[in-house]
């Protein structure tokens, strides 16, 4: 088997999806049910109203109008007037026409509600300002010890501020709707005529709706005006997509990969982005530019999370933002001459130099730079220098912050002492970097020079924080390979091959009986993969992190290990706890210098 060819020959992973062809116009067409959704016209509905005795869901209800309807035609009306159990309050009574005489034989809610549980049963509920009714009918389940039933509810005022102007009417008043919408029926604060009116303003409601492409449940639930019209309609772009684990490329009519994502199930995140639920607006956009989505299924998560940071690294989609550049990554590289020096690069090279990174940015490097020469006594000039020719020694030395091997005042294998503490650092024992710069720090923080020691935080985090992300990723890289299993879906085993922390293989094993077989079977069709230079000999950081957080996952089974995988006893990432706080209080710092200039903070002491 192979990846698809975005990724190049793969073995061992499973085949991708062929691309779905692209759809010349969007012309609505009914898929499967499961697909697509219910269409609007085999809905039930129930349009239900309720006349109160007050406004909260405390207050009782006095009567239960309602009228089911399906594909626009009334099919059954539901009415009761309902003893409150209480006086009904004069302003109620005039406002609604209900008084205490004509409620006073009426059932009790605890006998009105089923009747109209079982009226509305496998419907949907629809009321206008529905939270209000809604919310008495919950209210009364919960006093009469019944269960509210599972009901999707639809609310006509949400819908109308959608798709309704205020140059049509000046508010979403149902009486407004209704006059608006051609309503025979007049609202007048009684339970069903107000139920019969809102039926009506519902079907204009979805007349429109339909003009901009809602035609199922599902579109109508998640209705948001902030969706555009363009971006409904491309839905059709989710037809006959995998409900599997994998990635999705969107492209545009050109082929242009605009979007990579991943997801356990790709049909249904696809849908999302032609839905409410998709609040980012440079993803509807987005959607707008599409012509095709095109699905690679994948055995199980991992790698689908593999396949789309390479996917990302390879076509660089514009509305991806985070992994798109990952060349650009910079690195500190502790020099391979007679007297190391410290530089911040963009390549490793294969010298016998050391190398610390990779860092998001030269800034972040630059600062984990100024924290090893706080260290350690390693120079900071940049000229080459030689044992058999010295030059005249810099400020630095006069300062008493350098051995000035320049002027000969300290030997190669002095000087190497130097070096070999910043190599240490880097690589396995950052006892020495952090106890000193964190001495520093509490000596000015005892100062009360605590921006001084707020920066030697800092700086000494963004070493420590990389050497500790660099030693756990070195603990993997450094095996040729890594055999693993766990626990997936429906009592299966997901299976992963791993060399020099790359992913050479993805597969799943039936169940446990079968993982050994399926083990020998990928690893002799998976990739093969020569290690480069450096920490990250094969794969980027991110994807060899990637494979160590599904690694690291409980019920993860080690099959098979060819090298040594295992983390410095003395290395950065002891010093976690000190991270975090570290972090918390540069938040803190941060915050406080962005409040705007004349705020008063009151302290505590």
């Amino acid at each position: 088997m192979t990846l698809a060819p975005e990724l190049g020959t793969l073995p061992g992973l499973p085949r991708p999806v062929p691309p779905v062809p692209p759809v010349q116009r969007a012309v609505p067409t009914q898929g499967t049910f499961d697909e697509l959704g219910t269409p609007l016209r085999d809905v039930t509905f129930v349009v239900v109203d309720l006349e109160t005795t007050g406004g909260t869901p405390a207050d009782g209800i006095t009567e239960i109008g309602a009228v089911k309807v399906q594909g626009g035609r009334r099919i059954g009306e539901f009415q009761t007037l309902v003893n409150p159990g209480n006086p009904i309050p004069a302003f109620i009574q005039v406002m609604t026409g209900i008084t205490d005489a004509m409620v006073c034989s009426a059932p009790r809610i605890s006998a009105a509600l089923p009747a109209f549980l079982e009226f509305a049963s496998g419907s949907v509920i629809v009321a206008h300002n529905a939270p209000f009714d809604v919310g008495f009918l919950k209210a009364a389940c919960a006093a009469t010890g019944q269960a509210w039933p599972t009901f999707s509810v639809v609310d006509t005022v949400k819908l109308a501020r959608g798709v309704v102007t205020r140059e049509e009417t000046p508010n979403c008043k149902l009486a407004s709707l209704a006059r608006l919408f051609g309503s025979p029926t007049t609202p007048n604060h009684r339970a069903l005529a107000d139920a019969r009116a809102t039926v009506d303003v519902l079907h204009g409601l979805l007349e429109r709706l339909g003009a901009m492409g809602v035609t199922t449940l599902e579109e109508l639930l998640s209705f948001s005006a902030k969706v555009r019209p363009e971006q409904r309609r491309k839905r059709y772009l989710a037809q006959g997509l995998p409900a599997a684990p994998g990635v999705y490329r969107f492209e545009d009519a050109r082929g242009e990969v605009l979007y990579v994502g991943t997801s356990g199930n790709i049909r249904d995140r696809v849908r999302t982005y032609f839905t409410a639920s998709e609040l980012r607006t440079r993803m509807a956009e987005m959607v707008g530019l599409a012509e095709r989505v095109v699905p690679i299924v994948c055995a199980h998560k991992l790698e689908a999370s593999v396949r789309e940071l390479r996917l990302i690294a390879e076509h660089k989609p514009r509305y991806n933002r985070r992994s798109r550049f990952p060349e650009r990554m910079v690195w500190l590289k502790l020099t391979d001459e007679t007297f190391p020096r410290l530089s911040v690069v963009r390549q490793v090279r294969a010298d016998a130099g050391g190398y610390l990174g990779p860092f998001g940015s030269a800034a972040a490097a630059e600062a984990a730079m100024t924290a090893a020469h706080e260290a350690f006594r390693i120079r900071q000039c940049r000229q080459p220098l030689s044992v058999r020719r010295t030059v005249p020694a810099c400020a630095l030395a006069e300062m008493d912050r350098c051995n000035a091997p320049c002027e000969g005042r300290e030997s190669p294998a002095e000087y190497a002492a130097h070096a070999l503490g910043v190599r240490l650092a880097m690589e396995s024992d950052a006892r020495e970097i952090v106890e000193r710069l964190r001495a520093r720090i509490d000596a000015l923080s005892a100062a009360g020079r605590y921006e001084d020691a707020a920066r030697h935080r800092d700086r000494l985090a963004a070493f420590t924080r990389t050497a500790a992300r660099m030693q756990r990723i070195r603990g993997l890289t450094r095996c040729p390979e890594l055999v693993a299993a766990r626990p997936g879906r429906e009592g299966g085993w997901e299976i992963a091959v791993v060399r020099y922390g790359r992913l050479a293989a993805a597969g799943v094993a039936p169940h446990a009986r079968a993982v050994l077989a399926e083990v020998e079977a990928m690893i002799a069709t998976a990739a093969t993969v020569l290690p480069g230079t450096g920490p990250l000999p094969a794969a980027t950081a991110e994807e060899t992190e990637t494979i160590l957080r599904w690694l690291e996952q409980a019920g993860t089974r080690l099959i098979r290990l060819d090298g040594e995988w295992s983390s410095p006893l003395h290395g950065a990432g002891r010093w976690q706890a000190w991270l975090a706080a570290a972090d918390a209080g540069r938040r803190a710092t941060t915050a406080e210098d962005d409040r705007p200039r004349g705020t008063n903070v009151t302290r505590r002491r």
